[in-house]
């Protein structure tokens, strides 16, 4: 027993003396705690060569339906993102929201059998969002395999918008699909982010600026974020302000507004355009 007492004994005094010499590993090395969207915390890899948002609660506040955001360095644009789910849209009442640019879904890839399609109302929604005078984004809900097929889709969506005038950036929008038969269930990170890299290039030779679309869990943890620095970044994060962690241009905040002119719920986003000096005096 008086053997056993001096094991004991001798084990606490090696755990006193890797505690305090910070021999234990902290689980959470490399690693940050950032919002989920539920109220909580999580804890997420961090890149510290990747540019961090300096968004707070600061300076936003709610206009009705609307965001607005208050600042000496940015101005808000106010925005939405449309497909054919929000079917006829009256672009005019739109604008007249006070809505400056919208993103409109140019086509899909199905995630079942991998066919490649465009928007019903994608002609339609573009067309009327310039007539009416707002600046255009497209989008590609992408469910690519590999690199190919996600310049495939590129390819696909450059013809589509090779007529109109596209100010905003084209963006990759892939998002897992989990239900029976999906073709992209069990994507991992590397694959996905090689497959954004390789429509973002076709899109940037063709000489339009390209982005990324995710929302937190997606950008997190399905995409290896410092690999993508170079793309404009478009983060979900639905709530009072933009909390996703890292610097983004475009703030989808709201999936379920209801705005003059579209029947159906709408998406709504900001983006964050910076002052110049002569603009903050």
């Amino acid at each position: 027993m008086k053997k056993q007492i001096g094991k004991i004994a001798v084990s606490a005094t090696a755990l006193l003396f890797i505690t305090l010499c910070g021999c234990v590993k902290d689980p959470y090395e490399g690693m940050v705690s950032v919002p989920d969207g539920t109220g909580g915390q999580m804890w997420v890899e961090l890149y510290k060569d990747l540019p961090v948002s300096g968004f707070t609660s600061e300076g936003f506040s709610n206009e009705g339906q609307f965001v607005v955001y208050d600042s000496e360095s940015y101005r808000a644009m106010r925005g939405v993102d449309v497909s054919e789910h929000q079917k006829e849209i009256d672009w005019n009442a739109v604008r007249d929201e006070n809505v400056e640019f919208a993103i409109i879904r140019a086509g899909y890839r199905g995630y079942s059998e991998g066919e490649i399609y465009t928007d019903e109302y994608y002609k339609q929604n573009v067309e009327g969002a310039l007539k009416a005078g707002l600046d255009v984004g497209v989008y590609f809900f992408s469910q690519a395999t590999d690199e190919s097929e996600a310049v495939e889709e590129a390819e696909y969506l450059l013809e589509l918008i090779e007529d109109y005038e596209i100010s905003l950036p084209v963006f990759f929008d892939w998002e897992p699909m989990y239900e029976e038969g999906s073709r992209t269930a069990e994507t991992d990170r590397a694959t996905l982010t090689d497959c954004c890299l390789a429509f973002c290039k076709t899109v940037k030779e063709a000489g339009y600026e390209s982005g990324v679309y995710f929302y937190r869990s997606l950008g997190y943890n399905h995409y290896e974020l410092d690999k993508l620095s170079g793309l404009t970044f478009w983060a979900a994060a639905p709530g009072d302000y933009p909390d996703f962690y890292y610097a983004h241009r475009f703030w989808q905040y709201s999936y379920t507004a209801r705005i003059s002119g579209i029947e159906a719920d709408v998406d709504l986003d900001i983006l964050f355009v910076p002052k110049d000096a002569k603009d903050r005096e």
